[in-house]
């Protein structure tokens, strides 16, 4: 279904609230203001199969964004706002945006992209939230354009990017889906929809940034079935339940940290708010340690479900909050696809034993943009229609997959993933640094945080304050929260007589021994 269908039969029906504010669109809204940006981007010459692109804080207007681009046949890449120009540039030169809808608030990123070198952001700009040099005005754009219901709307999707271990976003693309957007659904709705109980009455908490892929689509399967969707500007643990309670929320998502954080709030600040109108709480992004989910179970009740998949959708296994309980520490069986567990050479291995992790599906389902090598790579040597994206892990005898490592040592922090070579790339470029490697470290709050074990040059001693200088070093090139949290000076790093780095023994220093 489309939100235009809702227009019709509940149009004075919120479609969008912001918890923050109380501000929101009514279905009637939405579909008038989607139309609009469609009706704009159609005489600006993009046809199905053309990109647009957005980076914004969590706003109303990505949602008219989001829609415009499904109801025209266009993909619609969500950019994180968090990244540095020359990050965005490269995601809005990968995906060739020929239109770039931007937050002023965070658009600095994009107008500053066309000075640099080899990028091509789009010339067609347009910022809501002020005005910038170089933007069109979102609200003067939307006022003009035309509202004429549109006779032709092919379903668009999303088009998101996934960073990956060579320290470039992987842009996912999946074919566009054959027929009108009023008249087949996407594909998470069609799952998720009837496996969560998602339809007219559901009332869809999103804690999360929007440029995430599945804080996104679950947003969009929310509008699909006429539900109401409410969002936060950030996460904040007192505040996620404030909203759970004031908007009488029935389903929302969450990272295993968000989780945490809210256990640690005193009990009496817990008790405070009613969390019984919730009826589903899926989580996933990152494992969640056993003890934390049965806390959870035990405050929300059998509410409590996970999946395992990934922006790639190769596959997708789900466990329910019994299920949870009886398999501690299992992901589920699986319910998109068919897992196989394989040794480093393919060959698929018994039950019990680790190995990595492919899901078999009918047809290839994704491919990187622009990457023929990597889409390749994460398929099966013998199998084309089984891919991977790297996980670990093995299947029990009743058919229960557990993960036993990430993705080729990615650094999952608070439901983040964080590439190391990303930031390593960076640091060997510093004048003190002899060698250089970046991998993950336990953290109670967020599960992980990213360390640089550093090897110095001998002209130079290690201090704190050259630590500092290398953190600060870091984010000057890369947003942020890429940015190790803090610095070990190494006499040496682990490396095979090839020079190879072995980050499994590196690891092993600050993690337990059943950690490899």
């Amino acid at each position: 279904m489309f939100p235009g269908v809702f227009a019709k039969s509940t149009p004075d029906k919120p479609a969008i609230i912001r918890a923050a504010t109380g501000e929101q669109l009514t279905y009637r809204q939405l579909d008038e203001n989607s139309t609009r940006l469609a009706n704009h981007l159609d005489t600006l010459g993009l046809r199905p199969g053309d990109t647009i692109a957005m980076i914004s804080r969590n706003d109303l207007h990505m949602f008219e964004v989001y829609w415009a681009a499904l109801r025209s046949g266009l993909y619609v890449t969500a950019i994180n706002h968090h990244l540095t120009a020359a990050e965005t540039g490269y995601i809005l030169t990968d995906c060739n945006a020929q239109a770039v809808f931007a937050d002023a608030a965070v658009a600095d990123a994009v107008a500053e992209a066309h000075a640099i070198p080899g990028l091509s952001a789009p010339d067609r700009r347009i910022a809501w939230g002020g005005q910038i040099t170089g933007f069109g005005s979102y609200d003067s754009i939307l006022a003009g354009a035309s509202a004429a219901p549109r006779a032709d709307q092919p379903r668009g999707t999303d088009m998101l990017y996934s960073s990956g271990t060579t320290g470039r976003p992987k842009g996912i693309k999946t074919p566009l889906p054959q027929g009108q957007v009023d008249e087949i659904p996407d594909a998470y709705t069609a799952i998720f929809a009837p496996m969560y109980g998602f339809d007219a009455d559901t009332v869809y908490l999103s804690p999360a940034p929007l440029y995430h892929a599945a804080p996104l689509r679950y947003c969009g399967v929310t509008n699909s079935v006429g539900g109401t969707v409410v969002f936060l500007d950030r996460f904040e643990p007192e505040n996620a339940l404030e909203a759970i309670e004031q908007f009488h929320v029935t389903h929302s998502q969450w990272v295993p940290t968000m989780f945490i954080r809210m256990l640690k709030l005193p009990d009496d600040v817990r008790a405070q708010y009613d969390v019984g109108s919730m009826r589903i709480a899926v989580h996933a992004a990152a494992p969640c340690p056993v003890e934390v989910k049965r806390a959870m179970i035990d405050w929300w009740g059998p509410v409590i479900h996970e999946y395992y998949a990934s922006t790639e959708a190769a596959g997708a296994t789900f466990i329910g909050p019994q299920e949870a309980l009886d398999h501690p520490g299992s992901v589920g069986k699986p319910l998109l696809g068919v897992v196989h567990i394989c040794d480093e050479d393919g060959t698929e291995i018994p039950t019990g034993e680790v190995g990595t992790v492919y899901f078999e599906r009918d047809d290839v389902a994704f491919e990187y943009h622009n990457d023929p090598d990597k889409t390749r790579k994460a398929q099966h040597p013998e199998h084309q229609n089984w891919s991977t994206t790297g996980d670990v892990g093995y299947v029990d005898d009743e058919g229960y997959l557990y993960l036993t490592d990430r993705k080729a040592f990615m650094i999952i922090s608070g439901g983040v993933n964080i590439y190391p070579q990303e930031a390593e790339n960076v640091l060997v470029g510093h004048p003190a640094i002899y060698d250089v490697a970046v991998i993950g470290v336990p953290d109670d709050d967020l599960g992980e945080v990213a360390k640089a074990c550093v090897q110095l040059d001998p002209a130079f001693a290690p201090s704190p304050e050259l630590a500092a200088e290398l953190i600060d070093f870091t984010k000057e090139a890369l947003a942020s929260y890429k940015a190790p949290r803090t610095v070990d000076f190494v006499d040496d790093l682990p490396r095979t007589p090839t020079g190879k780095l072995v980050k499994g023994e590196l690891r092993k220093r600050y993690w337990p021994k059943t950690v490899s």
